[in-house]
């Protein structure tokens, strides 16, 4: 088991155990003893981070600890998650690191890892790199030490591979669109690459202060976007979130469409081009149930897998397909990122908004979702409520419940110490009755 790991790499609020500098020295240490296997060639990590505040701090000691070990450090700045998939590939990197918590609020921060072919690491990587975190390593002899340079264009090398996938005849031209990069890591490539673009672009959360990243804003809080939308009479709106590998998307009206709809559109678009790889979609048990009678209805097939966009990418690159993601809004296109990426998932919804002239009203709600109701039950450092007999006699009678009418799913989240609770059911008391009860033991077992 993973102790420092969870499901997107390490992460915690500033400054407490375990996202502090002297620990982000051990763990830039640590990789960078494991990714610098010859001592007698030139090894390269790059380092994003998003707006944060911390990040200046972690970007530091990261920095340290890879030197350290002889790795040279290049230093790309503020820029989008999947900006450092690409940029560890293009730059023929031995490691990416991304500095940032996701859609997690200002006081928290994070450590990301991509391999040298641009990809997460494996859980079994982690949990060899937990292990030389653990026992430390020995740094480098004096002559060897690692040098850090910045990269001043990291930005727009990234904008020119987004708008890459499109074709190259396709213009926004009179499309008026609000842009939320919740005062993240895209707050000035999602807007230039818009413009570029020939769209009119109206910025939301393009002002971070590295204390308000996610706040108020972004992915998972659109209502200012929403109302945006509405106000300006826009034809759409995309939702980052802090790191801009996620994105929802806002229709003229203001409704909200989630990464459920978003795939649903996409890959109907590319079975009928002919494009979708492997004949399925892959994503998450979190993924609504009428998505997946939705892609049944056309020939297309669902894979599930366990949460997290890594394990996304994973089950894609094993089978052989080319289209994943999660419900949350990662969007993962592997024909073009080895990551989620929402601005180019926002990109094509956009683009095929253009090819059908059709509203944005009437691309975003592919299907009628199943009711879903979600719940949290947060819990202290120690405490293992799954494991109580009372919890697993209430998931075990809902579950009985449920069956052949929805269906149950408990986890416990990979990036807060919380239990996530959720029931699918066209039954709305048999929906409401599995989830409060398992929620009620659940809160009894942390007390």
């Amino acid at each position: 088991m993973r102790k420092l790991f969870g499901t997107d790499g390490v992460r915690g609020k500033a400054n407490l155990h375990p996202m502090t500098a002297e620990m982000a020295l051990r763990i830039g240490a640590a990789v960078g003893r494991y990714f610098r296997r010859e001592t007698d060639t030139v090894h390269r990590v790059v380092i994003g981070k998003d707006t944060r505040l911390s990040g200046y701090m972690f970007e530091n000691a990261l920095t340290a600890g890879l030197t350290s070990t002889g790795m040279n450090v290049l230093l790309l700045g503020p820029v989008p998650t999947p900006a450092v998939g690409l940029m560890t590939r293009s730059m023929r990197a031995d490691l990416g690191v991304m500095i940032s918590a996701s859609h997690n609020p200002a006081e928290d921060n994070g450590i990301k890892f991509f391999g040298p072919d641009g990809y997460k690491l494996s859980d079994e990587v982690e949990l060899e790199l937990e292990a030389l975190i653990e026992a430390g390593v020995e740094p480098a002899q004096s002559h060897n030490i690692g040098r850090a340079k910045r990269i001043d264009d990291a930005r727009f090398r990234y904008g020119e591979r987004v708008k890459s996938s499109l074709p190259r005849d396709m213009r926004l031209d009179g499309l008026k669109v609000v842009i939320d990069c919740a005062n993240g890591a895209a707050h000035r490539a999602a807007p230039e690459i818009l413009w570029e673009l020939g769209a009119d672009v109206i910025p939301v959360g393009v002002s971070p202060d590295g204390k308000n990243i996610n706040r108020g804003c972004g992915s998972t809080k659109p209502a200012v976007a929403a109302e945006t939308v509405v106000a300006h009479g826009a034809h759409v709106g995309i939702c980052l979130d802090g790191d801009a590998d996620r994105v929802v998307v806002i229709d003229e009206t203001g409704t909200v469409a989630d990464g459920d709809q978003l795939m649903a559109l996409l890959a109907s678009a590319w079975a009928e081009d002919g494009r979708l790889s492997g004949g399925a979609l892959v994503a998450t048990v979190m993924s609504n149930l009428g998505l997946e009678r939705f892609l049944n209805d056309r020939g297309i097939g669902l894979e599930r897998t366990g949460v997290g966009d890594r394990y996304v990418v994973e089950r894609m690159r094993q089978g052989g397909f080319n289209l994943g993601g999660e419900q949350s809004g990662h969007i993962v296109m592997s024909d073009y990122a080895t990551t989620g990426d929402g601005l180019m998932a926002g990109l094509h919804f956009l683009a095929e908004m253009v090819r059908r002239d059709q509203k944005a009203s009437e691309l975003a709600q592919q299907f009628e979702p199943v009711p879903q109701l979600l719940k949290n039950v947060r819990f202290e450092a120690g405490q293992v409520p799954l494991e109580a007999d009372a919890v697993q006699d209430a998931i075990a009678q809902a579950e009985g419940q449920l069956n052949g009418h929805g269906r149950l799913l408990i986890r416990k989240s990979g990036t807060e110490p919380l239990i996530r609770v959720m029931a699918e059911s066209e039954d709305p008391d048999l929906l409401n009755r599995a989830v409060d009860d398992v929620v009620a033991a659940v809160e009894a077992a942390t007390i």
